[in-house]
């Protein structure tokens, strides 16, 4: 699926989360400090739910909560790749190591839970009362935004160029929507200009967290 529509009015307080990698217990304690509704409010994650941190079938589980929505980052494509191909090299270079030390029930759980990742979309829509934010792993390859059109499905998930541009001081506004949230490049401050937001702060390596709230 390449969008997915969403509408704010569902919800009392949306936050985005930037990527996630394994870490659930760090999720867990910001949420807690936040006084997060789990039937009220709403999470959404910019992807990379999986690898290199302490739990990512923790991270994974996420998926079954009715409070939790998310995008698919280049991790959970790399790990569907390597369960649709057999190859696995890439996957296991970038923190996939974890999957393959599962035996058993837990591996199956896995599986299935990856498998569900295919279901992801690229990008989120999301319609609050008084602008459109959108939300997706790496980047949204255009200078316009608009919903359903057509954009370079491998650019969305793994795109630095943007960033790049930015971190040089070149960038322009993004068209048609509000404001971008992206994960992807690890940061040690969230990076916001123009209308983009980047919000992967690194907590894997130590780093805290970032979630932001847009509702």
């Amino acid at each position: 699926m390449l969008y997915q529509y969403l509408s704010g009015e569902n919800w009392r307080n949306i936050y985005i989360v930037g990527d996630l990698h394994g870490c659930r217990q760090l999720l867990n304690e910001q949420l807690v400090a936040l006084g997060f509704d789990t039937q009220e409010d709403l999470l959404i994650s910019v992807g990379d739910l999986i690898d290199r941190g302490p739990d990512s079938q923790a991270c994974l589980a996420l998926l079954n909560e009715p409070w939790f929505r998310c995008v698919r980052g280049n991790h959970e494509e790399m790990a569907l790749n390597a369960l649709a191909s057999g190859s696995h090299k890439q996957w296991m270079f970038n923190g996939g190591d974890w999957f393959y030390e599962l035996e058993g029930v837990p591996m199956m759980e896995a599986k299935h839970a990856l498998n569900r990742c295919r279901d992801l979309p690229l990008i989120l829509h999301l319609q609050l009362e008084d602008r459109i934010i959108v939300i997706a792993h790496a980047d949204y390859p255009a200078a316009h935004y608009a919903w359903g059109a057509e954009v370079d499905e491998t650019q969305i998930v793994w795109s630095r160029s943007r960033i790049e541009r930015l971190q040089k001081g070149k960038g322009q506004t993004i068209t048609g929507a509000d404001a971008f949230y992206f994960g992807h490049t690890p940061l040690t401050e969230p990076l916001v200009a123009y209308n983009q937001y980047y919000i992967d702060t690194g907590a894997v390596y130590g780093n805290r967290l970032t979630l932001v709230k847009v509702q």
